[in-house]
């Protein structure tokens, strides 16, 4: 059963006290984000892919920056499961207690998710474009000079949204439990989707097929699973409201 009604001042408060708590914890993460930065730098610029290019700073401010963008990716991957669990207990007021119980289980989800879209893009697909990218300058005999800024802002560009990306299933089944989406709208809005990704899938990707297809024919597996992932929860949120009206009946 759904607990009694909140007033607008509560929700305030309540959203308040979350916000706070995320905020602190967020602090204590950047500290450990600045502590781990260096020796992850450090790590990326000896992999496979970096061992052969020879990064440069060509601003004063570059190598700082790159710390600086480390450290606070860092912080929030390491902050998720906080702010995660955070909305949840926002929200969860409002949910049957069924409904309480499984919408928590979608912080480990979530979070496996993002770093399976992170690990995918690392080490499937940003391998295949540098790759890519120093064929064609042998290909023209153009001698690289990369920046070291350039070099962490490509790889996080390409890595990170993969990550956000990957929680796809997770939104859809949350937003079903909900009741904002069904699996019937996901289902006749398939090909708008489609397109959507195909529009992001260009965004990330350099201008080349292989690559271009190697992010769009994931994220159309990752909508097609979002769409058996609504109608189970679908089914779930009408049999728990079905026996929750039972029960206060």
């Amino acid at each position: 059963m759904k607990q009694n009604e909140m007033s607008v001042y509560d929700h305030i408060a309540e959203l308040r006290k979350r916000l706070i708590i995320t905020v602190f914890f967020l602090f204590i993460s950047v500290i450990a984000g600045f502590l781990l930065a260096k020796p992850i730098i450090i790590y990326l610029q000896h992999t496979n892919e970096a061992q052969n290019l020879t990064l440069n700073s060509f601003r004063m401010t570059d190598p700082l920056m790159v710390y600086m963008q480390f450290a606070f990716i860092i912080a929030f991957i390491i902050t998720s499961p906080i702010i995660l669990y955070q909305l949840w207990a926002f929200i969860s007021p409002g949910l049957y207690e069924k409904e309480r119980r499984v919408t928590l289980s979608y912080i480990p989800i979530s979070i496996g998710l993002f770093l399976a879209g992170i690990s995918f893009s690392y080490f499937l697909l940003f391998p295949y474009v540098v790759d890519f990218m120093e064929g064609i300058s042998n290909d023209l005999e153009i001698n690289q000079v990369i920046g070291i800024n350039e070099y962490f802002q490509f790889l996080i560009q390409l890595t990170v949204p993969f990550g956000l990306l990957f929680q796809l299933p997770v939104v859809i089944m949350f937003l079903t439990r909900l009741g904002i989406v069904t699996p019937m709208f996901l289902s006749k809005i398939r090909k708008y989707a489609y397109f959507a990704l195909l529009v992001i899938a260009a965004l990330i990707t350099p201008p080349e097929l292989v690559s271009h297809l190697m992010v769009s024919v994931p994220l159309f597996i990752l909508y097609e699973i979002s769409i058996v992932v609504s109608r189970f929860a679908y089914r779930k949120a009408q049999r728990t409201q079905f026996e929750e009206a039972n029960k206060e009946g």
